[in-house]
């Protein structure tokens, strides 16, 4: 444990003198409002096709879950 202790140690050290890689490379992003529309639609678009596909999922695991209760009860009958 105290070995572990050491190298973490020696690694955060190590971690924090690195310099950042991107630290000059700064740029500011300027793009049109059409192609922030566009990205928006894209992410509205994607949004939409989440409710059927949680819709259907949901579906299957109700399937699933009467599937299931309707053997017990099966079983449940059959050794009455």
């Amino acid at each position: 444990m105290k070995n572990l202790r050491i190298i973490l140690g020696s690694m955060a050290a190590m971690l924090t003198a690195v310099p950042s890689a991107f630290a000059g490379a700064v740029k500011v992003y300027s793009s049109s409002m059409l192609v922030l529309i566009f990205v928006g639609f894209l992410a509205l678009v994607v949004a939409m096709q989440l409710i059927p596909a949680i819709m259907t999922l949901i579906g299957a695991l109700k399937g699933i879950t009467n599937k299931v209760e309707n053997v017990r009860e099966a079983k449940a009958e059959a050794g009455k």
